[in-house]
This record gives C-alpha cells, sequence and structure tokens, in this order.
C-alpha cells in the first residue's frame, strides 16, 4: 500500500491535480482491494502496488484533466475491474457515476467494494452496452471508456448515452491517432465531432483522453448488435 500511495502522491502533481488525504487514502485502500480480489478472479495483470498506482489510478484520474464531472452523470462502458469510473467517483464525489460492464462476477464485487469505501456516487448496471442503451439514450453528460475496442468500434457503443451538448471521453494508448484517422466515418455518422485528444506521458508511456463532443442526436439505428459492429464497423 505504501508503494501504491508513493507512486500516486508523486504522480498527482505531474497531472495538475490536488486531492486531499482521505480521498488519496480511498484510491488506495480501492487499488488494494482490486490486487487483493485479483487473487481469486482475473481482474488485471497488472499487480505491482507502484504500476497499479500509475497504470490504474493515476490513468483512470487524466478524465478529470479532460472535463468538469461536478453535478454532471457519467456512463463508464465496459468499466471492468472498475476503471477509469471508480477512481472517477473517488475523486470527484460530485459526480454521478454509473458503472456499466456485462461480467456479472466483475459487477457483483464492485457492488461490496463500494459501501466497503462509503462511495454513494456510483452504482453498478449490468448489462451488455449496445442493449443497456435502449433506456439511457442520451441521459449522460459523458461516456468513458478504457480498453474495450478499437475507437470506430467503441464510439458506436458510447455515443448514443451521450446527450446532445455532452462528450465522449475515449482513453487510449500510443494508437490513439491512428485509430482516430479510422473512426472518421463513425465521428460523423454518430453525431459526434472532435474536440482534442489530450496526451499524458504516464510511467514513459504514452496515455491518451480523445474528447468529442456530441453535435447531433446519433441516428436510432446505432448502436447495431455487437457481432454486427464487430463485423463492420462504421
Amino acid at each position: 500500500m505504501n508503494e501504491m500511495r508513493v507512486a500516486l502522491d508523486q504522480g498527482l502533481p505531474l497531472l495538475g491535480l490536488e486531492l486531499d488525504e482521505a480521498t488519496r487514502e480511498k484510491l488506495c485502500a480501492f487499488g488494494a482491494a482490486m490486487v487483493k480480489q485479483n487473487e481469486v478472479m482475473n481482474l488485471t495483470a497488472i499487480t505491482a502496488p507502484d504500476q497499479v498506482a500509475k497504470l490504474h489510478l493515476l490513468d483512470s484520474l487524466t478524465v478529470l484533466c479532460c472535463a468538469d464531472l461536478k453535478g454532471k452523470q457519467i456512463v463508464d462502458v465496459g468499466c471492468g475491474a472498475g476503471f477509469p469510473g471508480m477512481p472517477l467517483a473517488i475523486a470527484c464525489p460530485e459526480a454521478k457515476i454509473t458503472l456499466l460492464d456485462s461480467l456479472a462476477k466483475r459487477m457483483n464485487w464492485l457492488d461490496t467494494v463500494l459501501p466497503q469505501l462509503g462511495v454513494t456516487n456510483a452504482r453498478t448496471l449490468t448489462a451488455r452496452a449496445e442493449e443497456a442503451v435502449a433506456t439511457r439514450r442520451e441521459k449522460f453528460d459523458f461516456a468513458t471508456s478504457r480498453a474495450v475496442a478499437r475507437l470506430n468500434i467503441l464510439l458506436e457503443l458510447c455515443a448514443p448515452y451521450v446527450r446532445v451538448g455532452g462528450k465522449v471521453l475515449a482513453m487510449k494508448g500510443a494508437a490513439a491517432r491512428e485509430e482516430l484517422a479510422e473512426a472518421k466515418n463513425a465521428i460523423r455518422r454518430l453525431g459526434l465531432q472532435l474536440e482534442e485528444v489530450r496526451d499524458f506521458p504516464i510511467d514513459g508511456t504514452s496515455h491518451s483522453v480523445i474528447i468529442l463532443k456530441k453535435v447531433a442526436p446519433t441516428p436510432a439505428q446505432y448502436p447495431r448488435r455487437y457481432a454486427k459492429i464487430k463485423q463492420s464497423p462504421l
């Protein structure tokens, strides 16, 4: 836990973020809980405490550098073990975050962790992204996602959740600009517009947040079934 805290404390100023002591402790408590649960459930390949701080916690917090989440509704599409949604919920308690994933085991674990950590502004939703949107279309200010799919696939899953005027915050690695070029057609057809790409060098590797604004409603035929999205991306 100490190595995790040291790495977190060193990384926050590099992102220009200031978090109080209780928030830092809670972030590390979540990281430690994930590493512990990983002994019995496949949650992450990253288990070294300092790497958890850098590649999970700090990486997730880059979203706070790209958008003001206070008072906003956010959906974390394909949240997996809770990234970036859980660190965002901990660091910004004024946000309302929906953690969306189809794997019930992970979501059941998050359901036990939320009250343990006293996180009251996040809730889980166990469902496939392309199905859950039916009753939540354009209900969110932001959709964020990390390590789910290439951008042209990911945007079809995320864009329908976001209201016009809201944003998709897609977290990507070294291939961010390559994927962006590949997704030009998807961006146009889904009612999005590229606003900015923010780069965050963390631990010598490239981390980017692609910021896309929702400028028009997403056509009703999207999202398609996932097999179709994967077979013929926009």
